[in-house]
């Protein structure tokens, strides 16, 4: 008896798939998509060498920022559901502003230290407010681990530096 020829793999996954597309996904975007998603896990990497926020290196911090801002555009963040945190951040550098044009106060974090503080609950509840708020989760972990590094005013300084960054790369690739 004799058999009939096998189609080969390669015709029977053809066959088998005949009206779908194949998927268009180049090894770029893999790899872009790769690196966006190790972007927060790099920058809480860095977050953990370091007791102390001022001494997270500014070539290597603005290097993490660039790549996590990006991420969190393509995650659909927007600037406005970060809006009253950015605003009490701006209330904070204005109070130092007042404390050293009126020299009143003594220039020291413990004038400042509850309202670093407290910006972590202004977090919490931002990114657990509603279901649009998922892609404000990766944002949140990574300020509320570095405000818990925040014990000077070189480390506010840094910090403000880390969020500015981020804010200025998530605006660069188009986030509003």
């Amino acid at each position: 008896m004799m058999q009939s020829p096998q189609p080969s793999r390669k015709n029977n996954l053809q066959q088998s798939l005949p009206n779908q597309e194949k998927p268009s996904i180049t090894h770029n975007d893999i790899r872009q998509q790769s690196s966006l998603d190790t972007s927060e896990q790099d920058i809480q990497n860095a977050l953990s060498n370091y007791k102390y926020l001022k001494d997270y290196p500014i070539r290597d911090l603005v290097k993490h920022t660039d790549n996590f801002g990006k991420y969190l555009k393509r995650q659909g963040l927007e600037t406005n559901q970060i809006r009253k945190f950015l605003d009490a951040i701006n209330r904070i550098k204005a109070k130092l502003a007042v404390i050293t044009l009126t020299g009143d106060e003594k220039k020291d974090f413990s004038n400042i230290e509850i309202d670093v503080v407290m910006l972590q609950p202004k977090l919490a509840y931002a990114a657990g407010r509603k279901e649009t708020s998922k892609p404000l989760k990766p944002f949140s972990k990574v300020i509320s681990n570095a405000i818990d590094k925040v014990h000077s005013l070189e480390d506010f300084t840094r910090l403000v530096q880390l969020i500015e960054s981020i804010i200025a790369y998530h605006k660069a690739e188009g986030g509003k």
